[in-house]
């Protein structure tokens, strides 16, 4: 079965610290970029990182440059969200998308297309 599995997430103090990973089953994340997207309730989906299927290119949404740092490890078909310095805004289920056709990460980023694939989410909660 293809697919995309995101682990990692749970409830965090704000300003602590959390590692997200978005692993392929069936298929090599090699050719694919791949996008960090979350959604908090009553909100829209944001675009919250993504890299470029060589690691090379990366891109952040504003709310949270400084602080997430996207990263791949195609040996391990698997790519990763740090995430430092967590506030309560951060609150959301967060997605990762693989895609294959994209022209830039901004582009994906904006999420303004469809997607190869999709993971079902994992819960981030920032809370004391």
């Amino acid at each position: 079965q293809l697919q995309l599995v995101e682990s990692g997430g749970g409830l965090v103090q704000p300003g602590g610290s959390l590692r997200l990973s978005c692993a392929a089953s069936g298929f090599t994340l090699d050719y694919y970029a791949i996008g960090w997207f979350r959604q908090a309730p009553g909100k829209e989906r944001e675009g919250v990182s993504c890299i470029s299927s060589g690691g090379g290119r990366r891109n952040y949404a504003d709310s949270v440059k400084g602080r997430f740092t996207i990263s791949r490890d195609n040996a391990k078909n698997t790519v990763y969200l740090q995430m430092n310095s967590l506030k309560p805004e951060d609150t959301a289920v967060y997605y990762c998308a693989a895609d294959a056709g994209i022209a830039t990460v901004q582009t994906m980023c904006a999420g303004r297309q469809g997607f190869d694939y999709w993971g079902q989410g994992t819960q981030v909660t920032v809370s004391s």
